[in-house]
């Protein structure tokens, strides 16, 4: 062969695994993100990527890109996600329909994982100040508003809960640090002008799991 030949050769090969423009693999993103349900993962998009791709960094171009717009890309704890620009969300509020709403037991519950994670069945009814029953648990775990996390180093190797990233992009969050204060909660409504659960003992009106429905606050 001479040298012509393995020169068109070594430019064959190099082209071959020559990552695309970073302008084409911010186009890549940007489908990938279109098209999933769910939140997409750098890991995600390496996967699907032609090798020597830099998602992260198309990624990284891409959401500045999205900024001002009526889409933007945003983060749900550690995946990425097209939304409706937060100030436009009114826009969108003839379609949302409330379908299910949780008890004020399961209210407790979910904001004591929520700012508390990761927190065992104990430190809940501990901060409650009552027993939570197992349904409570149960219909959390089916909306995929939590789920299990990693066991305790303690006696008995208690399961802990935390809280879900499907639970973080319904209510517009990063993640759990991005949770509203309490004086914020109040200021809209969506919590009584009452001490939070566990700065007073709570015991005296029976298991709260049984009480009525409560609208608004982590409604579906």
């Amino acid at each position: 062969m001479d040298d012509h030949s393995q020169n068109t050769v070594a430019e064959e090969t190099q082209t071959l695994f020559e990552a695309p423009p970073m302008a084409e693999q911010e186009r890549m993103v940007e489908a990938v993100l279109f098209a999933s349900a769910e939140p997409v993962t750098v890991r995600d998009l390496e996967a699907r990527m032609p090798h020597g791709c830099e998602p992260g960094t198309a990624m990284e171009h891409l959401r500045k890109r999205y900024e001002g717009r009526g889409v933007n890309i945003v983060r749900v704890g550690d995946a990425w996600a097209l939304r409706t620009a937060s100030d436009l969300g009114f826009l969108m509020q003839k379609e949302t329909v409330e379908t299910r709403k949780l008890s004020r037991a399961a209210i407790e519950t979910l904001a004591i994982i929520a700012y508390h994670q990761p927190v065992t069945r104990a430190e809940i009814e501990e901060v409650r100040g009552v027993s939570v029953s197992r349904g409570t648990i149960d219909q959390l775990l089916e909306m995929d508003w939590i789920r299990l996390g990693r066991r305790k180093m303690t006696p008995g190797r208690p399961v802990t809960f935390v809280v879900t990233p499907i639970f973080l992009d319904h209510f517009g969050l990063e993640s759990a640090r991005d949770l509203p204060g309490l004086k914020e909660l109040r200021a809209a409504g969506l919590l009584e002008n009452r001490p939070p659960p566990g700065s007073l003992p709570l015991g005296g009106r029976g298991d709260s799991d049984e009480v009525e429905e409560q609208p608004e606050l982590f409604g579906d």
